[in-house]
């Protein structure tokens, strides 16, 4: 398969380019800082430059032209609400409306966990962000797109063990970046697991098993 991944130089969707060039499919990854082309080239994806705040639909659409799946996991990573309005926000709308103009119909989204800031300081910051998530999600599911929501728990750098827990809702937990990025590969060579959301966390039930169980629902 042809993949389009959006925020490539992401931790998660990097582990995705290498995990889905081992597979032998075909990566492009958008990326926006010039320094992060060597690296995302290493991991065998083919690297886009692209400021996501400045492309046009119909750039966009170029650009992602030719792929069978796009994958959206680009973040303001606490950059600022108006960071977070810009890609979080318009950034997934933009990306939505490309891959429909580009007649592409899966597209998966990294989300987040509905609990992810709970107990912590609630500030405009925080609420902007929850918004501006829960509005991007909205905007997904209302599209006629073939799409998966991913919404992990907290993101930790160790290493994957291949065991989540995944479902449409469960307690809330750490899941490390690996398994995160294993389970979008998975999904995209399951077009049964389709138009679904998933909260995912580190678990006992091995991936394929995992999303094999959210597929026969």
């Amino acid at each position: 398969m042809n993949v389009f991944i959006v925020g490539g130089a992401g931790k998660v969707a990097r582990g995705l380019a290498r995990l889905l060039s081992e597979d032998g499919h075909a990566v492009r990854s958008l990326y926006r800082k010039p320094e992060q082309a060597r690296d995302l080239a290493a991991l065998g994806a083919r690297a886009i430059q692209g400021d996501l705040t400045a492309l046009s639909i119909d750039a966009l659409a170029s650009l992602m032209a030719g792929s069978d799946a796009v994958v959206f996991s680009a973040g303001a990573g606490g950059a600022g609400m108006e960071v977070t309005n810009a890609i979080d926000g318009r950034g997934l709308e933009l990306t939505v409306a490309a891959a429909r103009q580009a007649f592409i119909r899966r597209f998966l989204l990294v989300s987040a966990f509905p609990d992810a800031l709970r107990g912590g300081e609630r500030n405009p910051g925080f609420e902007n962000y929850a918004r501006v998530k829960k509005l991007a999600d909205a905007h997904l599911v209302a599209s006629d797109l073939d799409w998966v929501i991913l919404r992990p728990g907290t993101l930790t750098d160790g290493p994957g063990t291949g065991r989540v827990r995944a479902a449409a809702a469960i307690p809330y937990g750490a899941v490390p970046r690996d398994d995160v990025a294993a389970t979008l590969a998975a999904i995209i060579e399951r077009p049964d697991v389709s138009r679904t959301i998933i909260e995912l966390t580190s678990g006992d039930t091995p991936i394929d098993e995992a999303l094999a169980r959210i597929a026969r629902r």
